[in-house]
């Protein structure tokens, strides 16, 4: 069942230590600034994004011990934490990823950054990668 496709890679986020410090070093590598940063509570993370053609970098700064990327920068190190895909659809994508055999972290998409529904694959069941799916949400 090929139909239903991932439109485009959305996002890559990765985990560091500073924001502040990563900014500086994105900016240099990207030749922009970052256009936005938000603070996400119920994850226990802050963010800054960059523009990087039709995709985007997501920089991803604990904010408290217990947070998911303060496990992640603790066990790993800095680095990419996962690679976020758009969908058109998260509500059915993540059904029919289940049928394929994919283990889903959340049973029902939430709200996440930038304006956006997301739901997390486990990276058990996508060969160590954390996968994330990014549904924009429409403001009607």
């Amino acid at each position: 069942m090929l139909g239903h496709v991932m439109k485009k890679i959305e996002h890559i986020g990765i985990a560091v230590k500073s924001i502040l410090e990563a900014n500086k070093i994105y900016e240099a590598l990207l030749g922009v600034a970052p256009y936005k940063s938000e603070k996400v509570e119920s994850e226990g993370v802050e963010t800054s994004f960059f523009k990087c053609g039709e995709s985007k970098i997501e920089l991803l700064e604990a904010t408290n011990p217990d947070s998911p990327i303060a496990k992640f920068i603790e066990k790993r190190g800095e680095g990419i934490h996962h690679i976020a895909f758009a969908v058109e659809n998260i509500e059915s994508e993540m059904a029919r990823l289940q049928k394929e055999g994919f283990v889903l972290l959340n049973e029902k998409p939430k709200k996440g950054a930038d304006n956006k529904l997301v739901a997390f694959l486990h990276p058990k069941s996508a060969n160590g990668v954390l996968v994330e799916l990014c549904q924009e949400i429409h403001n009607n």
